[in-house]
């Protein structure tokens, strides 16, 4: 199956494509009109530098129905204490950078940083953040389309942190309408909160449903 090299030109292969791993496209540029093209249509960035710019749709797909969220006892008791104090949208840039060094194998790239700092400010990209006395010890970011989240990445360096930064995620989310977070690829640890895996065909069709008009433009190459 071949693997379509991208052009200047804003278009994607039908995420149909796909090879058996999920890679859809190589190349491109991490433009936020090429970003925001990918994800209305369900694709998105995973790269490590010095490679090029690696486009995925996998099948299945995880994702999270925020009213299937699902919260253990203890992590219950953690949020009730109020160790933490939890914001939204006021440490991207921290959290998208630590989500970059507290991996081993990181695709969150100086270029991806800068592509979604872009989104950030036009308020595509949104982050959550979990401080414990004055640090941050904890977060996740994604990008937001119509009523539809999708994850990027989350990183805790203090147990239950990242887990309470997902679930005041998905109750701001929840009051907003949002019926979908895409978690891309299986996780146990979001596996453990709710998370469940769908065909990507039945993934692409909530997304258009979740979309917005104004996010439905859809181009693709010719199957």
């Amino acid at each position: 199956m071949a693997i379509y090299r991208l052009s200047d030109e804003l278009v994607f292969p039908h995420p149909s494509l796909a090879d058996p791993s999920g890679l859809l496209a190589v190349g491109g540029d991490l433009s936020i009109r090429r970003l925001v093209l990918a994800y209305a249509n369900g694709i998105f960035p995973w790269y490590s530098d010095p490679d090029p710019v690696l486009w995925w749709s996998p099948d299945p797909r995880l994702v999270l129905f925020p009213k299937e969220l699902r919260i253990s006892h203890s992590l219950r008791r953690t949020i009730k204490k109020q160790i933490f104090k939890v914001t939204m949208d006021r440490a991207f840039g921290a959290v998208i950078r630590a989500c970059g060094v507290t991996r081993e194998e990181t695709w969150i790239t100086a270029e991806m940083i800068a592509a979604y700092e872009a989104l950030h400010r036009l308020g595509l990209a949104h982050s959550v953040e979990t401080f414990y006395g004055g640090r941050l010890v904890g977060g996740l970011y994604g990008v937001a389309l119509g009523r539809a989240f999708f994850g990027e990445s989350m990183f805790s360096v203090m147990s239950d942190a990242s887990k309470v930064a997902l679930v005041f995620l998905v109750e701001r989310l929840s009051l907003r309408g949002v019926e979908l977070i895409d978690c891309q690829t299986p996780t146990d640890h979001l596996k453990s909160m709710g998370a469940r895996e769908i065909p990507r065909k039945v993934f692409l069709d909530l997304l258009g449903a979740a979309l917005a008009d104004k996010w439905k433009k859809q181009v693709y190459f010719a199957e």
